[in-house]
């Protein structure tokens, strides 16, 4: 199915071929997770080519495109140059996002047919889930939320911040995922002013808000979700700050949608942080997208003109942070169709008090 989308692209975009180096990029077109490995695809052929150490499992896997195993002493390039030239392409897309400068540089002096860039075909395709995409999301998010109702009872004075992020990659590991979608972040009192702090050894103390960041992948794919906690108590301030930024993200669900532009998004969240007298405490955009990265296509900040495609998966998550006090950030996320959004997340996020 996904050989099948890259073939229109490649025709829509006037490409005769494109060759796939990065992992991501192979596994969405394949299916199939490898440290090693190159996908092309043209109108004629669908090729994957890797080595000895997968080729057994990428056969059991791939259905949708021939897998050939690259034998010691051949290069990738060469084995696309065969390809090339069985099907008498002219122009060849590469990775111009994905590879290095000198890595682009050495594969376009490599091949028998002109190199241009992929110019954003991939981002563009794999910006739509499908509903296996989603469905995988979902159990990522649902195993994380698993993670986050357990560690509620783990949060208390004396626990480090460090503690609560191991306990948080323990627990998303024992319900089921396959990793980290990035190291969590946990950040307690003054530290949680850091949008990306980093987990320390400061010990949680009673008044503090804390803020988890985190995700897990489930078969590849990504979940992302912030909750920010209060331990014992929380002052006025802290209450109608977390208020502000709750209020904030409903005004930027509420114009989420297919078709309206992802600064028209952040906008609405970011004016009621501004109403609120926070305007400069918010220095981030409102939510990116989500997939087999943690950040892909599309996004929803302030330079974010282009309209947001039906079907993306999208993060909600305005924030507001007082250096040196306190920071709040609280993180959903959406799926977006012609209509609005369906949230992803079944997390509460009402302000909690432990």
């Amino acid at each position: 199915m996904k050989i099948g989308q890259i073939r229109a692209a490649l025709a829509a975009h006037g490409l005769d071929a494109i060759v796939l180096t990065d992992e991501k990029n192979r596994r969405y077109a394949t299916g199939f997770h490898s440290t090693a490995g190159a996908v092309y695809v043209s109108a004629k052929q669908a090729v994957f080519y890797t080595d000895f150490r997968y080729i057994e499992a990428a056969r059991a896997k791939i259905t949708d495109a021939e897998v050939r195993e690259i034998v010691p002493g051949r290069s990738y390039a060469g084995v696309v140059n065969e390809l090339i030239r069985a099907d008498g392409v002219k122009t060849v897309a590469l990775e111009d996002d994905c590879l290095t400068h000198a890595d682009y540089l050495r594969w376009a002096d490599s091949l028998c047919a002109q190199a241009v860039p992929q110019g954003g075909l991939m981002d563009s395709l794999r910006a739509v889930k499908s509903r296996d995409e989603l469905d995988k999301i979902i159990s990522a998010q649902r195993i994380a939320e698993r993670a986050f109702s357990d560690i509620l009872q783990e949060i208390k004075p004396g626990v480090t911040e460090h503690e609560i992020a191991a306990r948080l990659t323990y627990l998303m590991l024992h319900y089921g995922a396959e990793n980290m979608s990035f190291d969590p972040i946990v950040v307690s009192g003054a530290n949680s002013s850091k949008p990306h702090g980093v987990p320390s050894d400061k010990p949680i103390a009673a008044g503090d808000f804390v803020t988890m960041d985190f995700g897990c992948i489930y078969d590849g794919y990504c979940s992302d979700m912030t909750r920010t906690v209060a331990v014992g108590s929380v002052t006025d301030e802290m209450r109608r700050v977390y208020q502000t930024v709750l209020n904030a993200q409903l005004a930027g669900i509420q114009v989420a949608r297919a078709g309206v532009t992802g600064q028209a998004v952040d906008g609405a969240a970011r004016q009621v942080i501004t109403d609120a007298g926070y305007g400069d405490c918010f220095g981030h955009g409102f939510g990116h997208g989500v997939g087999l990265n943690i950040h892909e296509s599309p996004n929803a900040s302030t330079r974010s003109e282009q309209p947001l495609p039906a079907g993306a998966v999208l993060t909600a998550e305005p924030g507001i942070y007082l250096p040196g006090r306190f920071g709040v950030r609280i993180e959903d996320m959406l799926f977006l169709t012609a209509d609005g959004s369906e949230n992803l997340t079944l997390a509460p996020k009402e302000l909690i008090v432990l």
